[in-house]
């Protein structure tokens, strides 16, 4: 299976939960495009947001395409912006928060049991 398509195209998930502010997110690439394993997701934390503050037993690969932000990996807050990535390992606290006046977009990269 083959795909060539837009983020425009793909549809938005809103978190709605008390530990998420301003985030949503959109799964790009899945088993379901064909890439078994792995799922490639877009996020977006928009200003004053932040994703939860979690673990899991999976790690995941994170790129920044805009803005800046705090990634808190088990406690240490590390700034981020454009161009930054970061590997999480596995079973190791952290978050996303956008200390920006734009948004704060990335890439999040996991194995496919970390998709949900």
């Amino acid at each position: 299976m083959m795909i060539v398509s837009h983020e425009k195209n793909v549809k938005t998930i809103k978190f709605n939960n008390s530990e998420v502010k301003n985030a949503i997110m959109k799964a790009l690439i899945s088993p379901k495009e064909g890439w078994d394993g792995h799922v490639m997701r877009v996020m977006e934390v928009g200003k004053e947001g932040y994703t939860p503050k979690h673990s899991h037993p999976w790690p995941h690969i994170n790129y920044i395409l805009e803005g800046k932000g705090i990634l808190h990996i088990d406690g240490e807050d590390n700034e981020v912006k454009a161009g930054s990535f970061a590997y999480v390992p596995a079973d190791k606290i952290h978050q996303f928060k956008n200390i920006g006046e734009d948004r704060f977009k990335f890439i999040c990269i996991v194995p496919e049991e970390g998709h949900k």
